[in-house]
């Protein structure tokens, strides 16, 4: 938790919010994706200063329990002095003990945002899901709880000015507002209704104009001219080398021969970052084995 202390900008994680969208994908199923079409509403994690502490922030819990349908799941919630934002001890269950910093006591608004991650990690844990460290699993905890449909509030909760700062979770706000737009293109939802954060809105454009690049990549059809240029030049020297070239960070395509047939490109799908595999012979429609979205390419 940044509590009046400098925010980190930009998209350092950008990899690893990635590879966690795509790993959702393969734990959940696209079925299970669905089934979180509508985030968590404001209105079922309001906490107003005159509402009782421990029972707010109880009811809170619930309400987030009840959004990642874990009915078994009880949260027992409790306040103490601590450095980090929250935390949770990950037990068999079904009770989990979650303590928040004693800073909420006087910032309720932010309560939902603390427990929205926590209830995430409960919810990870019981589904299997982790990543190998540390750093990276809690990436991926933000990630799942933004796409997922209740990380919103921890964006929500970013505020800065010339005075102080503070900012929830371990993704920069930038990356917040590029998993929300992942899913609000994903399921035509608009979050950014539901911000009280001037700094978050400016985040979320930000995440939004990175997430909308996404989809203007070659090989599809909707990428630009200057990338359609680049890709065709790079086409050219795969095909007389009959491999791909040196890999470039800055294109997300790599070709490559398929055995004695014909040449193939890979690149990763703009919904969950699968990669797909097609083969280089013009227009191709590509559905992707993991999302199922369909793309229009021009190899």
């Amino acid at each position: 938790m940044a509590n009046g202390g400098p925010v980190e900008h930009g998209f350092p994680h950008l990899e690893t919010v990635r590879e966690a969208i795509t790993a959702l994908y393969r734990r959940l199923t696209l079925d299970t994706v669905r089934t979180f079409s509508t985030s968590v509403v404001p209105a079922d994690v309001a906490f107003c200063d005159t509402d009782d502490l421990h029972l707010g922030a109880q009811r809170v819990a619930r309400e987030l329990v009840r959004h990642y349908r874990l009915p078994d799941a009880r949260l027992i919630v409790g306040f103490r002095a601590m450095t980090h934002a929250a935390n949770v001890e990950l037990t068999a269950g079904p009770e989990y003990f979650v303590e928040l910093n004693d800073r909420f006591r006087t910032h309720r608004r932010d309560i939902g945002a603390a427990l929205a991650h926590e209830v995430t990690h409960v919810y990870l844990h019981r589904l299997g899901l982790s990543f190998p460290t540390t750093r990276e699993n809690e990436i991926l905890t933000d990630t799942a709880a933004t796409y997922l449909g209740a990380g919103w509030l921890l964006l929500d909760a970013f505020r800065e000015d010339g005075a102080s700062s503070q900012k929830l979770g371990y993704l920069t706000p930038e990356e917040f507002g590029y998993v929300l737009a992942k899913r609000s293109l994903f399921f035509g939802e608009d979050p950014s209704v539901w911000f009280t954060s001037a700094q978050a809105y400016t985040a979320y454009g930000k995440g939004l104009a990175l997430a909308r690049r996404d989809g203007r990549q070659p090989p599809l059809t909707a990428a630009g001219w200057a990338g359609r240029r680049r890709y065709a030049h790079d086409r050219r020297q795969a095909q007389e080398r009959r491999a791909g070239p040196p890999a470039s960070p800055d294109v997300p395509y790599r070709f490559a021969p398929d055995g004695h047939g014909p040449l193939k490109v890979s690149f990763p799908c703009p919904t969950c970052r699968q990669r797909i595999r097609v083969p280089v012979r013009g227009r191709v429609r590509a559905r992707c084995g993991l999302c199922r979205t369909v793309l229009e390419c021009d190899t």
